[in-house]
């Protein structure tokens, strides 16, 4: 097997790509020394990379500190004990072909992922599709762009997202649906700000008011649920004003008869829609007026859109609009799909969702089936799709399944109704995981652990948002065994059997392969074709600069923008109006007690944060999961802001936060984030909350939509512990959390029961305290044990969580030194005089906190500004410019307090 060579000791910037959100930013990294722990030194944004010029966000800009291979897999196992490559891929192989034997080539499944490269991707479809002959092939892509896909389908005849980041900023009019792009595509929205001039106006549709509302001129807090009926109204308004292209619509589209007359059955006036989306009459009209009189209009949609029942409805509703006033790729003027993971479109772009075949064909595409049979020399091509994710795992907790194959993702922890996942794969009687992490909810519960390469480690290609194809490259050495894993498919392939299938030696082999493919009977009839790269020579695939398909000897510069000139990848060349009506909105009657659950990412993590929890600095920003509720809704509960609730549902599912008084929500309503796992904490899954609800034809989750009972907590007491990296687990608390520090663990912990922490202090701290502190009139209790001169634990308990100290300095004495007297002296008090007490992290990327910001607002700092100019904080991602904005109002006299939206730093 070919390895990939790094030369660590060439310390000049390499271009590699982020391995986050679709925005699909350039970095400039470089490796560190030559020791594989180090990992690498700071990376930089890339100024010649076209999505990002050179910005990062705070993920992006802290790569540099996820790179150390301490929690990497770095050896394969079978049933947990460590074995060679060729047992590994023996026992694979013998799983997938006994399976095949006696259940046939259906009880195989394969489980994909966004952070696969796309020449990863290419051979997991070309071997469970093409070899292994099941259709069962899905991706996590699944969870969040499914519903963009299917809708892009129906209306373009293809998956097309028709512009580019340029037209974010030419727009005249940018309306931001269902998308908190300050905190998950923040680069695009430092595009989008320093966009701002006058007559630039900007539209954010979401029932939240997000960190992306400050940007907004308008934000519609709309009913959840209710996005089809705002813009079916927007399509009657057109046409009622006169503001429909019709010669456009007439030249280049069908169907627009049929979609008014659907629209207008459920939103034929203002008022209604108003009424039913919880608005006010005048702002509708001012949506729909500002829409119809400008032609740079851009609509950008994401999650909030797709995690729907009614998910690609939705998407098509917005395109309606779109074709109805002929704003559809041109400069300023298109329905703009924002992609979740890094790689989701390189995906679709080889097969990898369940319901395609390859190179943008579909199971029922005319003669797609024996050409791509033909072309990958195969007869055992499945004859219909097979089951989306959700419907995979069902299969699997039936028994279909018999082998599963997942890979870079964790679907344990990201699936609706997490609980049913993990008794699906414990029911499953082969379940492989590929993966470049050691311990995952998913990898516990896996046969066969394979180490696959992580950032920084492998070669390849990714796909962003706007059709841009980039460059992944390898600066790392590979941990321990770690493979790529388009070489550890094709040795399962060349062991099946099918060796000349199997061939490549490099990802460029791949790549080249995937490029004929997408050009495989293609005269125009798609968009999707990168015939100018077949050829590509290894050096020209090593020097590969930042592209956008489609790639064609016509084009070999690639396009940035498509179906400006009228022509569709329909047969008859011409796009369809999809016939939308919405449906009725869930009128469940919230109280008391319960609420309307939303769920969704927050600023500092990335999905299951297997990767940004090893950057302690990303933790720090939302250190534990919470729950977002307006302030209002508090009483009537009994709660107050920073207590523990947890919220239940129907099936009995569990989420365990501390509340958050949120003005930005809206009243009923409660928002809490997918990223925690059992890895980090008892009872903060999302998923667990989550019903397994799709949407009928896109298969995606309904993950914005459910409701919940809120019960509050009643802790006696609450604690923090702090023990060195990885010491013994089992905490025993009815609230757990994990809060990675620089050089400990911390645990944040509470308990129904008063002071039944007393019976594990020993365990907890690893044996005896050497020093005590304890007052049982206030409930505070304080214990250290020091082991050869240095800490070795920390145990502090109130009653109250308010009254614990911040553990931030007793975390830096865990950095191996001996402590000294005057440290030994602070322990118990957990305050030493010469470290500023900063508050909880406002600004991730200068680790600033909010008293901090306080008193600099004191000191006359009283614009975002002047903050940065003092304390850097806003001047990076600006991520925390909203925040910085609240504490300013906060801390000035009403009378000094600036407009909303209109304060300087906008």
């Amino acid at each position: 097997m070919d390895a990939i060579t790094v030369n660590t000791s060439d310390l000049l910037p390499l271009r590699t790509t982020c391995p986050y959100c679709g925005v699909g930013c350039g970095v400039l990294a470089s490796p560190g020394r030559v020791e594989r722990t180090a990992g690498c030194r700071p990376v930089s944004g890339d100024p010649a990379h076209p999505a990002n010029a050179g910005r990062l966000c705070v993920k992006g800009a802290s790569l540099h500190e996820t790179t150390g291979s301490d929690s990497n897999l770095r050896f394969p196992r079978v049933l947990g004990s460590r074995v060679n490559w060729d047992r590994a891929l023996d026992e694979v192989t013998g799983a997938i072909r006994e399976a095949m034997e006696h259940h046939g080539p259906g009880s195989v499944g394969f489980y994909l992922s966004g952070q696969l490269l796309t020449e990863d991707y290419y051979v997991a479809n070309k071997l469970a599709k093409g070899f292994i002959g099941t259709p069962h092939v899905d991706t996590n892509s699944r969870l969040c762009m499914s519903s963009a896909v299917a809708a892009h389908k129906r209306a373009f005849g293809e998956d097309v997202v028709p512009g580019c980041y340029e037209d974010l900023e030419l727009a005249d009019l940018l309306v931001l649906a269902g998308s908190n792009t300050a905190w998950n595509h923040p680069v695009l929205y430092q595009r989008m700000k320093a966009a701002d001039r006058p007559g630039r106006r900007v539209v954010v549709v979401d029932p939240r008011r997000t960190a992306t509302a400050e940007l907004a001129d308008l934000h519609l807090a709309i009913r959840p649920g209710s996005d089809t009926l705002l813009f079916n109204g927007l399509l009657v308004w057109l046409a009622d004003t006169g503001a429909v292209d019709d010669a456009w619509v007439s030249a280049h589209c069908n169907g627009f008869d049929d979609a008014l007359a659907s629209a207008r059955v459920s939103a034929f006036a203002p008022q209604k829609v108003a009424e039913a989306c919880d608005l006010t009459v005048d702002e509708v009209v001012t949506f729909y007026r500002w829409f119809a009189e400008t032609p740079r209009s851009v609509t950008a949609f994401s999650q909030g859109i797709n995690q729907s029942v009614a998910g690609t409805d939705k998407g098509n509703a917005i395109i309606n609009c779109h074709l109805a006033t002929g704003r559809v790729g041109k400069p300023g003027a298109s329905p703009f799909s924002l992609t979740g993971q890094p790689n989701a479109m390189g995906g679709r772009e080889v097969g990898g969702l369940a319901n395609t075949l390859a190179a943008h064909m579909d199971y029922d595409t005319p003669g797609a089936r024996g050409a791509v049979a033909d072309f990958w020399g195969t007869d055992r091509l499945p004859q219909a799709p097979g089951h989306k994710a959700v419907d995979l795992f069902d299969a699997v907790h039936r028994g279909e399944i018999k082998v599963l194959w997942i890979m870079g993702t964790n679907p344990a922890v990201s699936l609706p109704d997490s609980e049913r996942i993990r008794e699906a794969m414990a029911r499953c009687p082969v379940v492989i995981v590929s993966d470049c992490v050691s311990h995952t909810d998913t990898t516990a519960l896996a046969d066969i652990q394979l180490p696959a390469r992580g950032w920084g480690e492998k070669e390849g290609t990714v796909t962003n948002s706007e059709r841009c194809i980039s460059r992944q490259r390898a600066f790392l050495p590979p941990t321990g065994e770690a493979r790529a894993d388009w070489q550890i498919l094709a040795e399962v392939g060349k062991r099946l059997g099918y060796r000349e299938a199997f061939r490549w030696r490099s990802p460029a082999a791949v790549f080249r392969e995937h490029a004929r493919l997408s050009a495989l009977d293609n005269h125009g009839t798609r968009q999707f074709n990168l015939s100018g790269l077949a050829d590509i020579t290894d050096e020209g695939y090593d020097l590969l600069e930042p592209t956008r398909w489609p790639i064609t000897a016509r084009q070999p510069g690639g396009s940035r923008r498509l179906f400006g000139d009228g022509r569709f990848s329909t047969p008859d060349g011409r796009a369809r109006f999809i016939p939308v009506r919405a449906t009725a909105l869930d009128q469940t009657v919230v109280g008391p007690g319960r609420m309307r659950l939303n769920t969704g990412r927050i600023r500092d993590q990335w999905h299951t944060m297997t990767r940004t929890a090893r950057a302690p600095r990303l933790v720090q920003h939302r250190p534990e999961p919470f729950v977002d509720m307006h302030p209002d809704d508090l009483p009537a509960l009994g709660i107050t802001e920073g207590e523990l609730v947890s919220l239940g549902n129907e099936r009995g599912g569990l989420f365990t936060g501390r509340v958050r008084a949120e003005p930005g929500q809206r009243q009923g309503e409660v928002f809490v984030p997918i990223h925690w796992s059992h890895q980090f904490t008892g009872q903060g899954l999302a998923s667990a909350l989550i019903s397994p609800v799709t949407d009928p034809i896109s298969g995606q989750p309904d993950s914005k939509n459910g409701f919940v009972t809120v019960m509050p907590l009643p802790a006696r007491w609450h604690a923090r512990l702090l023990r060195p990296r990885g010491a013994a687990r089992g905490w025993q608390a009815d609230y757990h959390t994990l809060v990675p520090q620089d050089h400990c663990d911390t645990w944040y912990l509470a308990g129904k029961q008063p002071e039944d922490w007393h019976r594990n202090i020993t365990r907890w701290l690893g044996g005896a305290p050497d020093l005590v502190l304890e007052d049982s009139a206030t409930g505070t209790y304080r214990a250290a044990r020091i082991r050869q001169g240095q800490l070795d634990g920390v145990l502090l308990v109130a009653r109250e969580a308010s009254r614990l100290p911040d553990p931030t300095w007793l975390a830096s004495l865990f950095d191996g030194r001996s402590l000294s007297r005057q440290e030994r002296r602070g322990l118990l008090a957990a305050w030493h005089v010469a470290v500023e007490d900063i508050g909880a992290v406002v600004c991730s990327c200068f680790g600033i906190g909010d008293k901090q910001i306080s008193a600099a607002i004191e000191a006359g700092a009283v614009t975002v500004e002047a903050l940065g100019q003092r304390l850097r904080c806003g001047t990076n991602c600006g991520s925390c410019i909203p925040e910085l904005k609240a504490s300013i109002g906060k801390n000035l006299p009403p009378s000094n307090s600036l407009p909303r939206n209109k304060q300087s730093g906008r």
